[in-house]
This record gives structure tokens, sequence and C-alpha cells, in this order.
């Protein structure tokens, strides 16, 4: 087995952006004391996600520049990379990102979140481009919320480029009248956790999905094997890392590479 651990970021969500920042340093301290190489946060962690009923201060630029300074120096401290579901502004346009840091503290770069839910186009407005990371010897590309859920080629177009594993940070809590499950991929749940097992197992790749952990949500942190089947998931609710043991070589990414006709 060539084994690489992941770590996934199953916390609570942030009270205030300052918060975010201090429990980002914490769990990636954790992250490094559990022998993780890399940790991924939830979409939109720093400074929190604004929907979804939340109260979370303006968008700030100079306090993000902050903020991913010090999660920067944290990441190289702890000798840990970071997939940090954050924001960010581009020509005056506010964008869903992840921010990628490799383990000495360098930026590798951002995603940006390229399929928005209809609910967020009066607030967010839509990144493009999709990119490959990596960090050591783990290739990964990053999918956020609505897109991995509900548009299989993004995942695919990561697997058709090496990518190991595709992280998907996304934020989900629990509306009035939601199904409350107790074990993941419930088939009377919504169809969310079943689209990660879909999305691994049609492109031969990991799927790693991190949710900030909340009272009865319908959908938790989980790792999905290259085969379609569920390696582990964080019990629905509760706070901490779920850290797994990824094996690089079952990661071939043979059946997105099968694909004939997808406009590439």
């Amino acid at each position: 087995m060539n084994a690489f651990r992941i770590a996934l970021a199953n916390i609570r969500f942030p009270g205030s952006p300052e918060e975010s920042v201090t429990l980002a340093e914490q769990a990636i301290a954790e992250a490094a004391s559990r022998r993780a190489g890399i940790v991924c946060f939830p979409e939109c962690f720093v400074p929190g996600y604004r929907l979804m009923g939340k109260r979370v201060a303006p968008p700030d630029r100079a306090f993000l520049e902050r903020a991913w300074a010090a999660i920067a120096r944290a990441a190289a401290k702890a000798n840990v990379a970071v997939v940090l579901g954050t924001e960010r502004s581009v020509e005056e346009k506010l964008l869903i990102t992840a921010l990628v840091i490799d383990r000495d503290g360098t930026i590798a770069g951002f995603q940006d979140k390229v399929q928005l839910d209809p609910s967020e186009e009066g607030l967010y407005s839509a990144g493009s481009g999709r990119r490959i990371f990596r960090t050591g010897p783990l290739t990964f590309g990053v999918v956020i919320c609505h897109e991995g859920w509900r548009y299989p080629e993004t995942v695919r177009w990561a697997a058709r480029r090496g990518a190991q594993v595709v992280f998907h940070p996304h934020f989900h809590e629990s509306q009035p009248g939601d199904y409350q499950p107790v074990s993941f991929g419930d088939p009377a749940n919504s169809f969310h956790e079943k689209a990660a097992l879909c999305r691994a197992a049609e492109n031969t790749c990991y799927f790693a999905m991190v949710n900030c952990a909340s009272e009865r949500s319908q959908t938790t942190s989980a790792v999905v094997r290259p085969d379609g089947t569920l390696q582990c998931y964080q019990p629905y609710g509760k706070e901490g890392l779920l850290v797994a043991d990824i094996d690089l070589d079952a990661a071939t990414g043979l059946l997105a590479g099968r694909l004939r006709d997808s406009g590439e």
C-alpha cells in the first residue's frame, strides 16, 4: 500500500471571522499531531459561509490577507498542506474559493467555485477554470459543494489529469423537514451522499467530502474509495478531524481516462 494520510476538518461553524482563523490553526496543529500530510476545511470556512441564515461580517479583503498569511504560517510550522475553504474578491466580484497552501507555507493557488447553486447567485459570482495541485507524492483536485454534487465533469476533469483524490469542501446544514440520517448514504436521505459514492466510482479516484459539524445535518465528512465504497465517515454532528490513510496506487483514474465523449 502506497499510503498517504489525509485529514478532514469536520469542525463547528465559526462564531466570527477571527474565530475561523483560530479554529483553522488548531485543526492544522492537530492534523500534524496525527501525522496527516494535508488537511481540508469546509466551504468558505474563513470567514464563514454567508448564506443559510448565517450572520457573517461584510467581505473584508484586508482581513482575508491577514487570515491567509496566519494560516500559511501555521501550515509551515506544522509541515501540513492545507485546502482552505474561503472567499476572495476578483474585479469587485466575490468568489467562493479554496486556497491551497503547501507544507512549507507557500501559496500553491486558488480553485474557485465554477458552478454556483442558484441560491448563491445574488451574493457570489462564478469563477472560471480548474486546477490540479500537488504536495509530495499526492496529486489532487478540488470541487466545491454544488459543483461536486451535481456536475460529474468537475471531478472527472481532475481525475483525467492524475488526481488521486478530489477534495469536496461543502456547507450543508439541516433545514425544517429534512430527513435526519444516522448512517452514511441512508436510502431515505437526500441524494447528496450517494453522489459522493458515484463521483469516486465513475472516476476510479478517492473522493473526500468535508462539512462543518452541526446538529441534524443531512451530510457529514467522509472518504470514499476509488471503487465507490465508503472508507470512513464522521458521526453526524460530532466535531473533530476525520483522518484516513488512502492508497495512492488504488487511485488509477482508469474509468475517467476511458471516457471518449467528454468534449475535451
